[in-house]
C-alpha cells in the first residue's frame, strides 16, 4: 500500500516538474511579445514628436508662411 502511494507522489512530482520548464518558456515568449509591441509603439511614438518639434523648431527659426500653428 505504501509502495502504491510513493509511486503516485513521484509520478504527480515528476508532473509538475515537467510542466515548470514549459511554464517558464511561455512566460520568455510573453516577455518577449511585450518588448516587441513596446519597442514598435515607441519607434511610432519617436516619429510622430520628432514631426512635432520639426514644427515647433520652424515656427521658431522665423519661417514665414511654415507654421502650422499660426493661421
Amino acid at each position: 500500500m505504501l509502495s502504491k502511494i510513493t509511486a503516485a507522489l513521484r509520478g504527480f512530482v515528476a508532473r509538475i516538474e515537467r510542466e515548470g520548464g514549459q511554464a517558464l518558456a511561455e512566460y520568455g515568449l510573453i516577455l518577449a511579445l511585450i518588448a516587441i509591441a513596446a519597442i514598435i509603439a515607441l519607434g511610432v511614438l519617436g516619429v510622430v514628436i520628432a514631426g512635432n518639434l520639426d514644427d515647433i523648431g520652424a515656427c521658431l527659426g522665423g519661417a514665414n508662411g511654415t507654421c502650422p500653428f499660426v493661421p
